[in-house]
Order: C-alpha cells, then sequence, then structure tokens
C-alpha cells in the first residue's frame, strides 16, 4: 500500500498544547466533513488550510484553523463573518477570524455552516 503524503496538519496539531489537541481535531473534522473534496494543506500562512482547484483568490484556499493561545481559531472570508454576524455574537471575531474559547465545547455545526458558506462565496467569485 503506497503511503500517504502527509498534509502537515497532523504536525501542526501535535505541536499545539495538549488540551487544544482534540479541539483542533473536532474544528478539522467538521471541516472535512463539509468540504470532503477540498485538499488539506499547511503550505500557505503556515496553518491547517483547505482549497479547491479552480479558486484563484487566496491560491484556492477558502477555510484555515489555527491556535493562538487561549482560543482555537476558524479562518473565513470577511464576508463570511459579516453573513453570520449575528450567530457569531456571543465569539471574538476580527474581520476574518472567529475566535472559540478553550475549554469549552466546539460548535462544530457553526464551524460546517461558516466553512459551507465560506466555500460557497469563494466559488462565487470565479463564476
Amino acid at each position: 500500500m503506497a503511503k500517504r503524503k502527509s498534509s502537515g496538519v497532523d504536525e501542526y496539531i501535535a505541536r499545539c498544547p495538549k488540551e487544544a489537541q482534540s479541539d483542533l481535531a473536532k474544528i478539522r473534522a467538521a471541516i472535512r466533513a463539509e468540504a470532503p473534496g477540498a485538499t488539506e494543506r499547511t503550505d500557505y500562512f503556515q496553518m491547517p488550510g483547505y482549497s479547491y482547484p479552480g479558486f484563484d483568490y487566496y491560491d484556492g484556499m477558502f477555510a484555515w484553523f489555527s491556535f493562538k493561545k487561549p482560543h482555537l481559531r476558524l479562518h473565513v472570508p470577511p464576508s463570511v463573518i459579516q453573513e453570520h454576524r449575528k450567530e457569531l455574537a456571543g465569539y471574538a471575531t476580527t474581520r476574518a477570524i472567529v475566535s472559540f474559547p478553550m475549554g469549552k465545547a466546539v460548535p462544530v455545526r457553526l464551524v460546517k455552516k461558516l466553512v459551507k458558506a465560506s466555500a460557497k462565496a469563494m466559488k462565487g467569485k470565479f463564476k
């Protein structure tokens, strides 16, 4: 059996504090479930990111996740943050980042919704 090339995501998660690793894995699983055909990589922004071929903006990237103590972070286009502003009211946000506090349940359904909206927004840029 051929060995699968590493995307670097396992290594990224392993470098994070132990107490964050399980929740980062949940965010990863949510993204993969919502975007099963996406390429997983760490070569753009040096954090786990997801891309589709044919998306030229951000080298095809439409979502990333990262850890910056004390938050687990989901990175999506600014339009997605604006579109979901009401749902994100309980979370710290920047123009393109949603921060989930470490130690609280990861809102998997919300992560999936944001990832789906992000892929849709990026696809819409190139029609």
